[in-house]
């Protein structure tokens, strides 16, 4: 079995990580956390100093990180994985970045002859942990196939949509979708609060018809609970919403919802509320209609 380099050990990279170590895979962890690092480390795994000190102890390095320029960081940096990468190995990004972003470390990744794949994930928290991930994959067939026995002790819906870069733009899709998905719930329970209706009777009756989503069933046990313990933060969910926007730009589209959902999550974050979980979007549907906790 191959070494697994893992870089980020956050609310997802945690979880993901120690599925691996439980699937007996040897990996070599790094963030720039410390106390992160040493939790994985307890569970059999090695402490590395630096992301160029994983490249050069892995055949397969993978990054779940929260942003571009942190994945930029870790690529490029000082003691990063492109100085310590070897030829052959395999580099897998699970985190959520801008297209162009993912294209560049493609590219800088090919001249050292390293392949790579990018390989964002849906599922939240619950998925990390459970190994239930729905993964999206942009890169070759040759390394998709390299990476599938990793991609299935984290994930079960796995998908190689295509070129690098694909992935990318499958997750923006479905970031899109999930917020717009949590702010129609939102509103719609804000309207049934307001009426002054059984709101867990309501998710009950909906769960059973049409409108039965995922996002009702687990984020409106979360309204109903207000339990906004991140699972996935606002402020990632909003600077998602803002890489579908760069490249709805660059493509001359006009995402309207898209647009407003961002700004719904913008007000939020200037509230300081920017590290709750993303369904806390309905505290300001609440306020703008007048509830109040």
């Amino acid at each position: 079995m191959e070494t697994i380099g893992f870089i980020g050990l956050g609310i997802m990279g945690s979880p993901m990580a120690q599925n691996l170590i439980k699937a007996r895979y040897t990996l070599v962890v790094y963030d720039i956390i410390k106390e992160c690092v040493n939790e994985i480390a307890s569970a059999r795994a090695m402490a590395a100093a630096s992301a160029l000190e994983v490249a050069e102890k892995s055949n397969v390095v993978i990054t779940m990180l929260p942003d571009s320029p942190d994945v930029e960081a870790v690529v490029f940096g000082n003691n990063g994985v492109l100085t310590g990468i070897r030829p052959g190995s395999l580099f897998i990004d699970m985190s959520t970045i801008a297209l162009a972003t993912s294209k560049k470390v493609y590219n800088a990744l090919q001249e050292k002859g390293v392949e790579s794949l990018d390989a964002p994930v849906s599922g939240g928290d619950v998925g990390a942990k459970a190994g239930t991930l729905s993964i999206m994959v942009g890169g070759s067939d040759e390394a998709f196939k390299r990476a599938l026995p990793l991609f299935e002790v984290m994930g079960k819906n796995i998908v190689h949509i295509g070129d690098p870069g694909a992935g990318q733009v499958t997750k923006t899709a479905n970031q899109i979708v999930v917020a717009l998905t949590i702010q129609a719930v939102a509103e719609a329970l804000t309207l049934v609060k307001k009426s002054g209706v059984d709101i867990a009777r309501v998710r009950d009756a909906l769960l059973g018809g049409f409108a039965q989503s995922r996002i009702l069933d687990l984020h409106g046990q979360r309204i109903l609970e207000r339990n906004f313990k991140p699972g996935f933060k606002i402020k990632l969910h909003h600077k998602d919403l803002g890489i579908a926007l760069q490249i709805a730009r660059e493509l001359g589209l006009s995402l309207n919802n898209t647009a407003q959902a961002a700004e719904f999550m913008n007000a939020l974050i200037a509230q300081g509320k920017g590290e709750l979980d993303h369904s806390s979007l309905i505290l300001l549907v609440e306020a703008l209609s007048g509830l109040t906790e």
